[in-house]
């Protein structure tokens, strides 16, 4: 593993732990060049997924550009970043077990928003106002009378 400080290409494994859900291995280690500390995170891949978009692009999948995505729509949501890992988990698991390596980019943001509409419902109208392309507030009207209403139904 090359030390994110130094670019050092020795580093040693000083502890390892699986995370709390068993989902991944926790590694503390240590740059023997410059003795910098760092943890990483090792975790099963079971295939190789590929993200076919809308334009006819693929690209390799991200599990951290998913991440992201979910962060940014639970920014500021008082949601345990525990279950957030969890959905993400069950999400790239879901994704994994599909039984294709190639995945349509709308399947993921499906899975996104089905998975934020039972974590929290601001963070699930904020991804749908970017994943639908929200235009104006009538936009967030609709949907919000649209979907919510069947949701609590």
């Amino acid at each position: 593993m090359r030390c994110p400080f130094c670019g050092h290409d020795d580093t040693q494994v000083k502890d390892s732990r699986p995370t709390e859900d068993n989902s991944a291995i926790r590694r503390r280690r240590f740059c023997t060049g410059c003795g910098a500390r760092f943890t990483t995170f090792e975790r099963v891949q079971l295939r190789e997924l590929t993200v076919l978009k809308k334009t006819g692009q693929r690209e390799v999948f991200d599990r951290d550009k998913l991440a992201r995505s979910i962060s940014i729509a639970l920014r500021k949501r008082p949601v345990d970043p525990d279950r957030v890992d969890r959905v993400i988990n069950g999400i790239v698991r879901r994704l994994e077990s599909a039984g294709e390596s190639e995945i349509r980019g709308e399947m993921i943001g499906e899975l996104v928003m089905e998975a934020l509409a039972a974590l929290d419902q601001v963070a699930y109208v904020r991804f749908a106002s970017v994943y639908r392309n929200f235009r104006e507030a009538k936009d967030f009207e609709a949907f919000i009378t649209d979907e919510l209403s069947v949701d609590n139904n």
